[in-house]
């Protein structure tokens, strides 16, 4: 539990980088306030709190703000070091190695799957998933390096890069059914499913994570406004 209950978390249901923020703090056994947010109407609270990038997650702790994901997620891991289970290695070497793969999945795995999230024909879908494939190889390849036959990127227990890469679980899935895809597939990368069936038993992750039917509605009602034609201009 954090002392005095300083902690706030600041953040949007559906967010994969609040799943991460939410799991850490959940790892740590940490009591929080969360708060949700509405990013098409800012609170003055978010924008007091991340005025440079204007987004969530942020965690406030006793009055000071942490903004990014990942930053928050080692944050947690500092700020607590003594409480629950460490998300980084003890060693020096394996946290810079965990660090590469979490901006990984950001700078390369996403960048890739966005593209299959925004697509709105099958044409699109097909061209999106065959950017993905060669990324999710490529992390097959470095849960097999990371783990060293253990159950998770972390070793024995969830770190930072099992964070990374599960916050986007449901929302594979999801994106999946909607576009008729399999980016876990299980003949393809067998590593990576079975990591995630384990990673999503933990209970920390299991509590974090959005009902995935709910975000399933959430992410039709998205992509019907995202294909939707424009309305002429000077109507309403």
């Amino acid at each position: 539990m954090a002392a005095g209950g300083e902690l706030q978390l600041l953040g949007t249901w559906y967010s994969p980088y609040v799943i991460r923020a939410k799991m850490a703090l959940g790892l740590k056994r940490l009591s929080y306030e969360y708060i949700e947010q509405d990013l098409f109407n800012k609170s003055d609270l978010l924008l007091r709190s991340n005025p440079v990038n204007k987004k969530v997650p942020v965690l406030i702790h006793g009055g000071r703000p942490v903004c990014e994901s990942l930053v928050v997620v080692q944050y947690v891991d500092e700020a607590w070091a003594g409480t629950g289970p460490p998300l980084l290695p003890a060693d020096a070497h394996d946290r810079a190695t965990a660090r590469f793969w979490a901006a990984y999945i950001d700078d390369k795995f996403f960048l890739a799957w966005r593209a299959l999230f925004w697509s709105t024909t099958e044409e699109k879908a097909a061209e999106a998933f065959k950017n993905v494939v060669p990324v999710v190889e490529t992390l097959e390849q470095a849960f097999k390096e990371c783990s060293k036959g253990k159950d998770f990127f972390g070793g024995d227990a969830v770190g930072l890069v099992d964070i990374a890469l599960g916050s986007f679980l449901v929302w594979i899935k999801v994106v999946d059914e909607v576009a008729g895809t399999n980016v876990l597939d299980e003949a393809k990368f067998p590593g990576l499913v079975a990591w995630a069936e384990r990673f999503l038993a933990v209970d920390a992750v299991r509590e974090a994570m959005p009902d995935g039917g709910k975000l399933l509605e959430h992410y039709k009602g998205f992509l019907a406004k995202w294909a939707a034609p424009a309305a002429p201009a000077g109507s309403s």
